[in-house]
């Protein structure tokens, strides 16, 4: 099953691709999308949908995650977040994926323990778990949303990919679908 993970924004959307292979993660690949600020919002959103289709048609990945908009943001920030979303899940609903919306605390809780979680102890935690050093801050948040999409929501797409979900897996989503107002 592969897993597509995406952090959006209009600056920069991160996206991350893992594999769940043998009851393990394999990471195949993150990067980040960052068009010019120079260029306007449309011309941005739009080299953004054409990228992340790009990718999504390289990778086929069976599922998808995103992260959802944190609300402590400004509202123009918000709105420009938004945009950037739109496009990101637009992209994600043409290919007929499965999209999973993970607010930024459960994120943050299933991947270090921690709902507050600092980006550095995140980008730690991907490391350890994937083995491998994520290119950038953006695409580590992506990463960080595919791990948490494989243990958290999607028990009934997995099961239909690959029959084999632990019990262990089973528990910890329970438990954290339980305390998603982390």
């Amino acid at each position: 099953m592969r897993i597509i993970g995406l952090d959006p924004g209009l600056r920069h959307t991160g996206w991350g691709i893992i594999e769940l292979k043998n009851n393990r993660l394999l990471h195949i690949d993150d990067g980040r999308i960052s068009p010019s600020t120079n260029l306007d919002e449309g011309d941005r959103l739009l080299i953004i949908r054409n990228k992340l289709k790009e990718i999504v048609d390289n990778y086929n990945p069976s599922i998808s995650a995103v992260e959802q908009i944190f609300v402590g943001y400004g509202m123009g920030s918000s709105l420009k977040l938004g945009m950037a979303r739109g496009v990101s899940i637009l992209v994600l609903a043409e290919a007929s994926l499965k999209i999973k919306e993970l607010p930024p605390k459960l994120v943050k809780k299933t991947v270090t323990g921690y709902g507050s979680a600092s980006k550095s102890q995140i980008k730690a935690m991907v490391t350890k778990l994937l083995g491998i050093e994520p290119k950038n801050e953006d695409s580590s948040d992506a990463l960080a949303v595919a791990i948490s999409a494989q243990h958290i929501g999607y028990k009934e797409i997995s099961s239909n990919l690959e029959n084999k979900q632990s019990g262990l897996d089973l528990a910890i989503a329970k438990a954290l679908l339980k305390d998603q107002n982390v």
